[in-house]
């Protein structure tokens, strides 16, 4: 992946609602949801999703298909995990890293 792909596919991914259609969608899996399904579940109006998913398809982290009379869309989870392997493949110079997380913790 390079840099320009990179920056825009966390530009997409920074703002809150369209991580959380983002989220939904990679919940879902290579199934996809419609506009329905999402807005329902989201609890958003269908021009607010319509807006963020065309961002979202712009970046290319999500894909849209016709079913008949229903379109739907689904994470392009290669482009994700392309994004997480350019985000990791400088990680701790090379070296196999342990990242300890512990929840709530107030001294991390």
């Amino acid at each position: 992946m390079d840099e320009k792909l990179a920056v825009a596919s966390l530009a997409a991914l920074a703002q809150a609602m369209r991580l959380r259609i983002f989220r939904a969608l990679v919940g879902a899996g290579p199934e996809g949801l419609t506009p329905g399904v999402l807005a329902a579940t989201l609890d958003v109006p269908a021009s607010t999703l319509s807006f963020h998913l065309k961002e979202l398809m712009h970046a290319g982290l999500v894909s849209q298909q016709r079913d008949g009379r229903n379109l739907i869309y689904r994470p392009a989870l290669g482009q994700m995990n392309e994004l997480l392997a350019y985000l990791s493949a400088h990680c701790c110079q090379g070296m196999a890293c342990e990242v300890n997380v512990t929840p709530n913790c107030s001294t991390c």
